[in-house]
C-alpha cells in the first residue's frame, strides 16, 4: 500500500510525525537512539541491521551505510551478510549479530539454550539486550517503511 504524501511533505517526516504524532515521534525517537546511543561495534551493528534490511527487502535499508567517526563497512559487506554463515569476511561476534538478526525475524521461537550460549561466550547481557532492541527496531519500521512504499521516496538521514 502507498501511503498518499502531500506535495512538498517528507515521506518519512510526514507518515511518522504528522500522521500518527503521539506514535510516529516516539518510534522516531527509538530508530534515531538505535544510531546515536549504540555501545556495539560497527560490523556486528551493520551485519544484524543489514540481515534485517534483506528480510524485510527495504530498499533505502539495503542502501544506507551507517557511519561512525568516518568510517563505513566496505562496499561488499551486504554481499558477506548474504553469506554469514560462511563468509570469511565476519570474525565470531559479526556472524552471530547477522544470525541473530535472521533467527529474530524468522523464527524468533527456535532461538534455543545452544545459541544463547554461543551469544553469552562473545556478546554480554548487556549488549545482547541492545542488540535485541536494535533489531526490533529495524525489523518494525523497516517493514513499516517497506510496507507502506516510503523506501522508494526517501533517503536516510546520516547520524
Amino acid at each position: 500500500m502507498n501511503i498518499d504524501i502531500p506535495e512538498g511533505k517528507d515521506p518519512i517526516g510526514y507518515v511518522w510525525g504528522e500522521m500518527v504524532p503521539g506514535i510516529g515521534v516516539a518510534a522516531a525517537g527509538l530508530s534515531l537512539a538505535v544510531y546515536q546511543h549504540t555501545t556495539l561495534g560497527l560490523r556486528e551493528f551493520e551485519a544484524a541491521r543489514l540481515r534485517i534490511a534483506q528480510i524485510n527487502g527495504c530498499m533505502f535499508c539495503l542502501d544506507w551505510r551507517t557511519e561512525r567517526d568516518g568510517v563505513k563497512v566496505e562496499d561488499d559487506f551486504i554481499d558477506a551478510v548474504t553469506q554469514w554463515r560462511t563468509t570469511d569476511a565476519f570474525d565470531d561476534r559479526a556472524r552471530l549479530a547477522a544470525e541473530y538478526a535472521e533467527r529474530y525475524a524468522l523464527d524468533h521461537h527456535g532461538l534455543d539454550e545452544e545459541f544463547w550460549s554461543r551469544m553469552a561466550e562473545h556478546y554480554s547481557q548487556v549488549e545482547i539486550v541492545e542488540l535485541t532492541m536494535s533489531i526490533g527496531a529495524w525489523l518494525a519500521f523497516g517493514r513499516l517503511n517497506r510496507v507502506f512504499g516510503l523506501d522508494a521516496m526517501c533517503v536516510l538521514p546520516k547520524f
